[in-house]
């Protein structure tokens, strides 16, 4: 077997991206503290052709050249905004017929293997800063909570990792 060249891709350029019909959703980054982490987010939503990334809080923005050594681009294809607060992002997401979501641990959770997504319905996907998680305050304002089954001895997946599982699994779930 013989890996693809570059070329052989058949990858679109960023004004067909632009173009494309979009996965329902719009990932929320609450507070993250990483740059290397917000550009990685933003790789593996162009590779998922999500609608937007709601950059929120203290959570850095484009451009900034630690964002792109991980985005290697994306930040020009992704559609993006920064909202002071993840509340306030929520408000809007809400007024825009959103369902909100939280990536989390918490009471009540639905574990992500059994969550299942309509086709209908278009989501806002929360996830939260690199220690402490999505905020409480954020917690209190969501829809539903979406978690990641897990069976080792660290609590947590890096956000990366969480946001390219959950993403997969919507993708998979809405379009294959």
């Amino acid at each position: 077997m013989q890996k693809l060249k570059l070329d052989e891709l058949n990858r679109v350029d960023i004004e067909a991206f632009k173009a494309q019909e979009k996965l329902p959703v719009v990932v929320v980054l609450d507070n993250v503290r990483s740059m290397h982490n917000v550009g990685s987010v933003f790789r593996t939503a162009d590779g998922f052709a999500i609608e937007k990334l709601y950059l929120c809080g203290i959570t850095a923005q484009p451009p900034h050249r630690e964002i792109e050594k991980t985005a290697l681009g994306a930040t020009q294809s992704v559609e993006w905004v920064h909202f002071e607060s993840t509340t306030e992002a929520i408000t809007a997401l809400r007024a825009d017929g959103y369902q909100i979501i939280a990536i989390e641990q918490a009471a009540g959770s639905i574990m992500l293997n059994t969550y299942k997504p309509s086709r209908t319905k278009k989501y806002a996907l929360i996830f939260g800063n690199e220690v402490n998680g999505v905020a409480d305050e954020v917690m209190a304002q969501i829809d539903e909570c979406v978690e990641i089954p897990q069976f080792g001895t660290k609590h947590s997946f890096n956000i990366v990792i969480s946001a390219g599982i959950v993403l997969w699994d919507f993708f998979a779930k809405l379009r294959l």
